[in-house]
C-alpha cells in the first residue's frame, strides 16, 4: 500500500484502520475475530490503527495492546482522550483539563503496553476551557517522550489555529465522506494553510455508502446507528439517492460502492488518510483494495456535483453525541 504523509514527519499507509467497532457501538464484539482482522490489516500494508480510551470504555485499547504484544507488528497507534463515559452508557462529558490529559495518557500507555503513543488526539474539545491549556499539557508529554504527535478531533478552524500556535498539530480527525462534507468549507483549508494532515473517520458513512444497509436498517442489538437521525425511516428514505449515485459510479468503473467512497476521499489530497472501521475480514480486504483505485478528476467532479455539502438528510449524531463538535 502506498505511503502518505500527514506531515513531512508522519508517514503512514494510505488507509488506516478504525478499531472502535471491535469493542462496541456496532453490535456484539468478538475478540478473536478482531485479532484476525488486525493481523490481516498488517499483511495488507495497513500500519495505522485508530482507537480511543472511551471505546469500551478501555476495552479497545486493551485489545490493541494484546495485539501489539502477541503480534509484535510495527504499526503506529493513534488513540484519544477527552470523552468521559461509563460502561454501557452513551451519555458523556468532556474533560480537557491538564490533569486529565496526563492521567489519561498514563492509562492509555499502560493499556496499550507501549512507552510512547504515536498520535494522541483530543477526542472532543471543551469550549469552556482554553485550548492553549490543553495543548501546553500535551506539549509537556511530547517533551517527556510519552507522546510522539498531537492531533485534534472535530475541531473548528479557529480553534485549530490557536492550538497550532502553542504546539504543532499533526492531524485533524473529523467525519468526512460523500455524505458528510462540511469540513471542506473551513476546516480542511485551515489544515492545508497550517500544514496539518487530515484523517477522515466514518469515510463510508457508517456503512451507508456501501449500499449494504437496507431501507429498514436491520441493525443488530447494541448498534447505535439505529438511534442516529440519518438512519431514521424518513431520513433513510431521503438519503437513498446518495447510495444510488455511488452505486452508479461503482458500476461504471467496475468496483464496489464502498471502494468508490474511499477512492473519492483519497483523490482529495495526499495529506488525507481515511480510517474505515471494520471487524470483518471481508470488508477489510475490500477497503484495502480501494487504495489502488485512482479515481479520475472527471469522476471526482461528477460525485462532487451530484452530492454537494448539505445534501444529506438528518444530523450526524443525536443531541448527546453532538457535544464538542466543531468546538
Amino acid at each position: 500500500m502506498r505511503t502518505r504523509h500527514l506531515t513531512p514527519s508522519f508517514a503512514t499507509s494510505g488507509l488506516g484502520l478504525g478499531c472502535m467497532g471491535m469493542s462496541e457501538f456496532y453490535g456484539p464484539r468478538d475478540d478473536e475475530t478482531s485479532m484476525q482482522v488486525l493481523h490481516r490489516a498488517v499483511e495488507l500494508g495497513i500500519d495505522l490503527f485508530d482507537t480511543a480510551d472511551m471505546y469500551g470504555p478501555h476495552h479497545n485499547e486493551e485489545l490493541i495492546g494484546r495485539f501489539l504484544h502477541e503480534g509484535r507488528a510495527r504499526v503506529r497507534v493513534a488513540t484519544k482522550f477527552g470523552i468521559v463515559r461509563r460502561p454501557g452508557e452513551y451519555a458523556r462529558s468532556i474533560d480537557n483539563s491538564p490533569d486529565y490529559v496526563r492521567s489519561s495518557c498514563e492509562g492509555s500507555l499502560r493499556r496499550l503496553g507501549v512507552e510512547r503513543i504515536d498520535l494522541y488526539y483530543v477526542h472532543r474539545i471543551d469550549a469552556a476551557r482554553p485550548i492553549e491549556d490543553t495543548m501546553e499539557a500535551l506539549a509537556a508529554l511530547v517533551r517527556e517522550g510519552k507522546v510522539g504527535h498531537v492531533g485534534l478531533c472535530e475541531v473548528s478552524a479557529a480553534t485549530l489555529r490557536r492550538a497550532h500556535a502553542v504546539h504543532p498539530v499533526t492531524a485533524v480527525q473529523t467525519e468526512y465522506s460523500l455524505w458528510s462534507r462540511e469540513v471542506e468549507a473551513e476546516v480542511l483549508p485551515a489544515c492545508r494553510e497550517l500544514g496539518v494532515g487530515f484523517v477522515p473517520y466514518a469515510p463510508l458513512g457508517r456503512g451507508y455508502l456501501t449500499g449494504a444497509i437496507g431501507a429498514d436498517g436491520g441493525f443488530a442489538a447494541g448498534d447505535f446507528r439505529a438511534a442516529l437521525p440519518r438512519f431514521s425511516g424518513d431520513n433513510m428514505a431521503a438519503n437513498q439517492g446518495i447510495v444510488d449515485v455511488v452505486r452508479a459510479k461503482a458500476a461504471e468503473i467496475g468496483c464496489t460502492p464502498g471502494q468508490v467512497a474511499l477512492a473519492w476521499l483519497l483523490a482529495k489530497g495526499d495529506d488525507i488518510v481515511p480510517i474505515p472501521g471494520t471487524k470483518r475480514l471481508r470488508w477489510l480486504e475490500e477497503n484495502a483494495a480501494a487504495a489502488d483505485i485512482a479515481l479520475p478528476p472527471g469522476d471526482v467532479k461528477a460525485l462532487d456535483d451530484a452530492l454537494p455539502s448539505g445534501a444529506t438528510a438528518g444530523a450526524r449524531y443525536t443531541q448527546e453525541g453532538m457535544k464538542g463538535l466543531n468546538a
